[in-house]
């Protein structure tokens, strides 16, 4: 494909990506502001559009109320400024896996530093649009934040999905060139990159699966407090939809939490608020539904839950173990190399996503919500090293039928010479002896 239709095509996937979060803002923004108050006033429905998806791009939103809102509304002057960082991650998901597509074409149509070169300027030149355009003295973002945290998260994904599609799918170019260095300099160790990602790539995938799973059940376990904290918003029909598509907003934040309690360390809510396999200790919280699935308590049956990311790093050192026996890597070295890459990448990953899973929630006790990425990263990586290391660090024989290797200690096959001598005399089987020379 040519390169200048390939820059066009990831500069209209970088300005749909970032039209359409801006306007699945706008638009229920704009629905509410007609009920409720009739003609729309865009020059303050812009401005809470913009920064609502700036906020959801991970950029912290400094509060600021007037003295006249305090009066009106009955807060103290300790909650009149404070910061909102814990995101509403469904818009840099959204965003992520729409940069996700357009790196893996433009490496598919053999031009990938043009078409992420184009689809990050456009995207920045769009955040930059929004955030020169959306001042609000209520609601502040900083303006080189504003600009910066959206075009990483579009940059980020873009490049490395299409570097990633280059190392697996394309013949040539500087990439390519480096993979066939690297799966040339040595036959043992060829196959060790690839492992680590996939592994990485197993590891993360059962563990956000765990994560989902977690959070369902406990909202399945909890609908009652939820719908009760439903009701005493006192919110119509409108109200409640509203208040619904905003938890939304927050899904895959909330899968991280369930994440983050199944391996262990748990979720902090608030200073001395804390849910955890281990024991809870939960103060008052926000009326926020979703958070009466938080659990008054846990049971110690629980603690077993850790035994998820061992099972998921387990499962991906069978997979590695057995890709590598039918490459012919062998030797303990690319082994010990492979698990502590798994490990090592599910830690990281899983920090980085325990970091965008945190922030302020509002001020005071609620200023520090959400896991701790040290903790929750420390957490999976001795998990995963722990189940990754046994299948890929066991003695050869004893996983043989596991993996498909062979074994060393299987006997060798007897010589065809001395099979030859073997005769069948009756039912007796007596040997013949050798020929005399």
């Amino acid at each position: 494909m040519h390169r200048l239709t390939v820059a066009l095509l990831a500069a209209v996937d970088s300005a749909v990506a970032a039209a359409v979060g801006v306007a699945v803002v706008l638009a229920p923004l704009t629905l509410l502001w007609v009920i409720g108050l009739a003609a729309p006033d865009w020059g303050a429905l812009w401005p809470a559009s913009a920064t609502i998806w700036q906020f959801g791009h991970l950029v912290p939103v400094d509060i600021s109320f007037t003295d006249d809102y305090l009066v009106a509304a009955g807060i103290s002057d300790e909650a009149a400024t404070f910061t909102l960082s814990l995101a509403p991650s469904a818009f840099a998901v959204f965003t992520a896996f729409a940069a996700v597509r357009s790196g893996i074409r433009a490496s598919r149509a053999e031009a990938w530093v043009t078409g992420a070169a184009s689809g990050m300027v456009v995207f920045t030149a769009a955040a930059t649009a929004i955030a020169l355009t959306s001042v609000n003295p209520i609601a502040a973002t900083g303006t080189v934040t504003a600009i910066a945290a959206p075009a990483l998260v579009y940059a980020v994904p873009l490049v490395t999905a299409a570097v990633v599609t280059e190392w697996r799918e394309s013949s040539e170019g500087p990439i390519a060139d480096l993979r066939d260095r690297i799966e040339g300099a040595s036959e043992r160790w060829r196959e060790i990159p690839g492992e680590i990602a996939r592994g990485i790539g197993i590891c993360m995938a059962a563990l956000v699966g765990a994560g989902a799973l977690a959070l369902t059940s406990a909202i399945a376990s909890r609908i009652g407090e939820i719908l009760a904290l439903y009701q005493s918003a006192h919110v119509d029909a409108l109200g409640a939809v509203m208040l619904t598509l905003g938890q939304f907003a927050y899904l895959p934040t909330l899968v991280v939490w369930g994440l983050s309690f199944v391996a262990g360390p748990g979720v902090g809510l608030g200073t001395g608020a804390t849910v955890a396999p281990g024991g809870t200790t939960v103060g008052v919280l926000p009326g926020i539904p979703v958070l009466g699935a938080v659990p008054e308590s846990t049971d110690s049956w629980l603690l077993m839950l850790v035994l998820v990311p061992i099972a998921a790093g387990a499962f991906a050192g069978w997979v590695a173990r057995s890709r590598l026996a039918s490459s012919g890597s062998e030797g303990w070295a690319p082994r010990i190399a492979a698990v502590a890459g798994i490990a090592a990448g599910s830690a990281g990953v899983t920090a980085l996503l325990a970091w965008v899973a945190s922030g302020s929630l509002g001020p005071g006790r609620l200023a520090d919500v959400g896991p701790d990425p040290g903790a929750v990263a420390l957490a999976v990586g001795g998990e995963v090293l722990v189940g990754a290391g046994i299948l890929l660090l066991s003695p050869r024989g004893a996983l043989a039928w596991m993996v498909g290797e062979e074994s060393s200690e299987r006997a060798d096959p007897a010589p065809a010479a001395e099979v030859a001598e073997t005769v069948d005399l009756g039912a007796h089987g007596v040997r013949a002896a050798p020929p005399v020379d």
